[in-house]
């Protein structure tokens, strides 16, 4: 499992808001939501990638993530772009 800069994600889920549609766990590419007793949680923040497919396929209104920002961001800019991803961290352990 890929995992990020810990403690840093932007990611929120509020599970009172939650109907427990299954829409972060089948849109989410790294597995970060789980469905227990009819709600989402999320199980592993640091595993996401800040992309914003949750929040933009939750018919709630459950999920709010800066997209855009982070890993996510670097790698979609290297690849348009032609470079290697980079997220403005310089470390080993980004993107």
């Amino acid at each position: 499992m890929i995992t990020y800069i810990k403690n840093v994600v932007s990611l929120k889920l509020d599970v009172h808001i939650c109907t427990g549609c299954n829409m972060c766990i089948n849109v989410c590419p790294h597995n970060v939501f789980l469905l227990k007793e009819k709600r989402a949680y999320i199980t592993n923040i640091d595993a996401c990638m800040e992309c914003g497919a949750c929040q933009l396929n939750c018919p709630e209104n459950a999920i709010s993530v800066l997209s855009g920002v982070g890993c996510a961001a670097g790698i979609i800019q290297g690849y348009l772009k032609g470079t290697d991803p980079t997220c403005g961290c310089e470390t080993d352990n980004c993107c």
